[in-house]
């Protein structure tokens, strides 16, 4: 029985764990070559001009990802374009 509990807790654990990674498959940035892709540091400056609050920026193979609060003070994940810094939505 002690077998079990532990297959089915590393079982759900491997699920949500793919949920993350099944919840940025949805975001779909425009393809730009890396050289024309401004830096993530102008992006920074840019949201923290209008009023966000950066925790962290990752790069995905296309797009910015950015973990902030956004004016509001609402706790964020969003993604941009990385040549336009356009908002992309899911």
């Amino acid at each position: 029985m002690k077998q079990y509990i532990i297959s089915a807790s590393a079982a759900a654990l491997l699920a949500l764990a793919a949920g993350g990674t099944w919840a940025h498959g949805e975001v779909k940035c425009p393809a730009h070559p890396k050289e024309e892709w401004r830096s993530h540091e102008e992006l920074a400056k840019k949201l923290t001009a209008e009023g966000w609050v950066i925790r962290r920026m990752e790069k995905t193979p296309t797009c910015y990802e950015v973990y902030a609060k956004d004016p509001k003070g609402k706790r964020i994940e969003a993604f941009f374009d990385p040549k336009t810094f356009e908002r992309v939505e899911e």
